[in-house]
């Protein structure tokens, strides 16, 4: 990061060894030596000091001027103005944050054109009185780190609940709000109703205060977060073995806002694990199950999600191994926390609470801080091994699937039809709508099961529509075909 240039002015006598000192400090100081550059002329070669424009160019190069006034008014030029004036006034020219300091000298101890310099400067940002060299670097240590705040290179807030300047409500999307809305009824008996506006939602969750959107907003509601956040994303990777290693058989990298991105990532997964079906023995509709329970995998995505650092370049990512599953979030542990801790009932402290919350309205998220010993609960119910969690550079969660003892980890044998139409098979029972199908294999995403489920078994001619003239009918179902049937054999087969 380029450091911000301070001007430092001054009557060249009254204040020599302030400016000294002031320069100095700046330099020095752990905090404002990383994000300022200051500026005295002293410190030009005598050369560049007989030209008269000299200074004024600086000022128009500086980020910020700092001037500090006392009771003298110093040399005048032609114009009978001071070179400290002139450069005030060359900084209010040229729009520079300007910070001045008074000396706390009484009003007529000060020259009368002093005086009526002190005037005008009342007009600008920072206007503070000292009296020794510790007050005034006081002062200025104060200034400069507001500066920071405001311009927003620290922050004294988390990210999620910081206010996004190049942001306002025509960047929410509407169609978003009213499912939240409909979703958080449904699921937490959310108090607004779906004709409530973007702004009442947005200002009932914290999100919005005087027509100013957080960020957490834009990662919930925006039609495009990544304009906003381009390493919001997740990107999603399946290997044959259990090593990273050329050719990767799929790789995705999904964007959206952060329910978007949660579904589509944990719809990904699924459609990469194996899916097995039982009787009716105990249950009139058809049950199923996932060689992973799908708790475990929306739990780790949830969490990688809501929970990562959002200021970081890095993203999301997932990456499925033969043996395991990795999700890696740019991300810590709260301070004094340890990877053990998760494993036991525990406090929930989410890194971005603003964008927690309607996670947690919305259903995707619990408030007590179960998450992770459910995954483990649900693991052990599976019969599998109890997750990881590791703290690195980033946070990763393993998640490890089953691996018969006596197996061989070999390439995995490609075949025409998909593992996501084997699914589709698997389960269709007589004409069935694309929303039961969707629902009976837990999947969220609608494009992503069209693409990746209907279109492949419809092309493949394993299934067909029953109204084959009107694709878009709300009447539409699907149904097998006699190769579909066939298929659907030849998978109970295999699986007994």
């Amino acid at each position: 990061m380029k450091k911000k240039k301070i001007f430092i002015s001054s009557v060249q006598d009254e204040f020599s060894k302030e400016r000294e000192a002031l320069f100095e400090y700046l330099l020095s100081d752990p905090l404002l030596g990383i994000f300022f550059e200051p500026f005295i002329f002293e410190k030009l070669p005598a050369i560049d000091r007989e030209a008269n424009n000299i200074y004024l160019k600086e000022v128009e190069q500086c980020n910020i001027y700092l001037g500090i006034l006392g009771k003298d008014y110093g040399n005048e030029d032609s114009e009978d103005i001071s070179p400290t004036e002139r450069e005030f006034d060359h900084a209010s020219k040229f729009h520079k944050t300007r910070l001045v300091y008074l000396s706390s000298h009484t009003i007529k101890q000060r020259d009368p054109k002093e005086q009526l310099f002190v005037k005008k400067a009342q007009g600008v940002l920072v206007r503070k009185q000292f009296s020794s060299l510790n007050e005034l670097k006081s002062a200025v240590y104060a200034s400069l780190v507001n500066y920071l705040l405001e311009k927003e290179i620290i922050r004294n807030a988390p990210f999620d609940a910081s206010y996004n300047k190049k942001a306002d409500i025509g960047d929410i999307d509407p169609d978003k709000i009213k499912w939240f809305i409909r979703i958080a009824r449904s699921k937490r008996g959310f108090p607004l109703s779906e004709e409530a506006s973007a702004t009442e939602l947005l200002t009932h969750l914290n999100l919005m205060e005087n027509n100013r959107i957080r960020n957490a907003a834009l990662l919930l509601f925006a039609y495009e977060p990544q304009k906003y956040f381009i390493n919001s994303e997740v990107r999603c990777a399946r290997f044959y073995g259990n090593v990273v290693e050329k050719p990767i058989p799929s790789y995705k990298v999904f964007k959206g806002n952060v329910f978007d991105l949660v579904d589509q990532s944990v719809d990904f997964v699924l459609s990469k694990l194996d899916y097995s079906i039982g009787t009716r023995a105990e249950d009139v509709s058809i049950p199923g199950a996932y060689e992973i329970p799908k708790e475990i995998i929306a739990e780790a995505i949830v969490n990688a999600v809501v929970h990562r650092d959002y200021t970081s370049n890095a993203s999301v990512q997932i990456m499925m191994f033969s043996d395991r599953i990795e999700i890696w979030n740019p991300g810590l542990l709260p301070m004094g926390w340890t990877t053990e801790k998760l494993k036991q009932l525990h406090s929930s402290v989410p890194a971005n609470p603003l964008l927690a919350e309607p996670m947690y309205l919305a259903g995707y998220i619990e408030r007590m801080g179960t998450g992770t010993s459910d995954m483990i609960k649900y693991a052990k119910k599976a019969n599998l091994k109890e997750p990881d969690f590791f703290q690195e550079d980033s946070f990763k969660t393993i998640i490890y699937r089953h691996v018969p003892a006596t197996a061989e980890v070999t390439a995995e044998v490609t075949a025409e039809v998909s593992g996501e139409v084997k699914k589709i098979v698997k389960i269709m029972n007589s004409e069935m709508k694309r929303s039961e199908l969707q629902m009976l294999l837990g999947l969220h995403h609608d494009e992503n099961f069209r693409k990746n489920y209907i279109l492949p078994a419809l092309e493949l001619k394993i299934i067909e529509m029953t109204i084959p003239d009107k694709p878009a009918s709300s009447k539409q179902k699907y149904r097998l075909t006699k190769l579909g049937y066939k298929l659907k054999d030849q998978l109970n087969k295999d699986s007994k």
